[in-house]
């Protein structure tokens, strides 16, 4: 079932980016004052704008009726990590299993704009005509162009505000406890926003791992593999400096993998093990 809830959240997301592309085809909303407004597709237009968004709503809205009728019945209890803080939802009852299907979708929505925000950040003086910069930049409109510390905190403040916007609902439902103020809801939100920095240990070793094969493996020419090694190399920048090259042998990638570990899962884990050993903890209650 989680599988399965992973897998609709990807078609929701599709569902998302083609509505938003759907705003920078020049044939979908003509201009007659330009050479493109005069065009028309050569075949008429089966979908609407609003086609996407309802049939997202529909899915978040159906699949929580799914998943309280199939849950109970494979032992299948809803839960979303949010690193700082694991939420357990009553699958047997339908607001809570609804909740849970907004905010599972509304989590992998902020983590898919901060991925993109973060590779407009590494890759901001690349050249215009990569196909993949482009796409992130009709995705992230005016957001692509503004200061890397701007792009990184946006989703923070994002996750932050949907928590505090949530916690009343997940209260009612008995998910999580009252907080004692507003400064613990406040604390609880920021580690929300900033949980979401660990979520870089998924995005970016794959590119310092495509590049590394590439390096030595011939993969054919293509846009992805051009966009991988484009996107590694702007990443190691700060090891360029180091010698890290014996020969042909370029050890930047595994250096990099491995300080991507350290940093987003080896040192945190020891921190949290630490925390949990002595009976203390971040989260604020």
């Amino acid at each position: 079932m989680s599988l399965i809830d992973f897998i609709l959240n990807i078609a929701g997301i599709l569902l998302w980016l083609n509505w938003r592309s759907v705003f920078a085809d020049p044939f979908a909303t003509p201009t007659p004052s330009t050479l493109s407004g005069t065009l028309r597709r050569a075949q008429p237009g089966q979908v609407k704008r609003w086609h996407f968004p309802a049939a997202l709503a529909v899915l978040v809205l159906g699949r929580a009726v799914v998943y309280q009728q199939i849950g109970p019945a494979v032992n299948w209890t809803p839960k979303l990590d949010f690193y700082f803080v694991v939420l357990t939802f009553r699958g047997t009852a339908f607001l809570p299993t609804l909740v849970f299907s907004l905010l599972s979708f509304l989590r992998a929505f902020v983590v898919l704009y901060f991925w993109l925000l973060t590779l407009a950040a590494i890759n901001r003086h690349a050249s215009g005509s990569d196909p993949f910069q482009k796409m992130i930049s009709v995705q992230l409109g005016r957001a692509a162009r503004w200061p890397w510390p701007v792009q990184g905190l946006l989703p923070m403040l994002a996750a932050a505000g949907f928590w505090a916007a949530f916690h009343p609902a997940l209260v009612y439902f008995g998910i999580v406890s009252r907080t004692q103020s507003s400064l613990h809801l406040l604390g609880q939100s920021l580690l929300v926003g900033g949980g979401l920095v660990f979520s870089l240990k998924e995005l970016l070793p794959a590119f310092l791992i495509v590049h590394l094969a590439a390096s030595y493996v011939y993969l054919g020419r293509s846009p992805v593999w051009d966009f991988a090694s484009l996107t590694a190399r702007n990443l190691l920048v700060p090891l360029n400096r180091l010698p890290l090259r014996l020969g042909k042998l370029d050890l930047a990638p595994l250096v990099g993998i491995v300080l991507i570990f350290l940093m987003l899962v080896t040192l945190p884990n020891v921190l949290l093990t630490y925390l949990d050993r002595h009976h203390l903890s971040l989260w604020p209650q």
